[in-house]
């Protein structure tokens, strides 16, 4: 072992507080290795990698729940579109409930007229809907 490594540093000793020093100050004091401030950075990376991860994972979930909510919210739409083309000989007012009919040739029609009501109905029953005060139709009967 040579001299020159228990040689002092002829620079000048940190001037400043202790836990700020870039070398330990006291005989007490961890040793500061370049490969444990290694290590540290590695951990954080790891650490900060799987929370972002998680976060992101979270993200993603939220993202496919509103797709689906958007695919059945587009699905009632263009089903309520459908219902209001039906044919239909009489005013339509929220709160009532109609039957909805399909003739052989599929056009559909509304009629206040249930299938019990008919005895025989003259066409195929599709269903039974309510119309609701912001015109949206919901399903009363099969």
């Amino acid at each position: 072992m040579a001299d020159d490594a228990l040689t002092r540093h002829p620079g000048s000793n940190h001037v400043g507080v202790a836990h700020a020093s870039p070398y330990p100050t006291s005989r007490l004091a961890p040793v500061h290795d370049l490969i444990d401030a290694a290590r540290q950075i590695a951990e954080a990376d790891a650490m900060l990698g799987a929370v972002a991860n998680g976060k992101l994972q979270v993200i993603a979930e939220q993202i496919r729940a509103l797709q689906a909510q958007a695919r059945e919210v587009l699905a009632a739409a263009h089903r309520d579109a459908e219902l209001h083309r039906a044919a239909c000989n009489f005013r339509r007012k929220p709160g009532a409930v109609y039957h909805l009919y399909e003739r052989p040739d599929t056009t559909q029609y509304f009629s206040m007229l249930a299938p019990v009501d008919w005895g025989t109905p003259p066409h195929a029953f599709v269903g039974s809907y309510e119309l609701m005060a912001d015109l949206s139709w919901r399903r009363v009967g099969p």
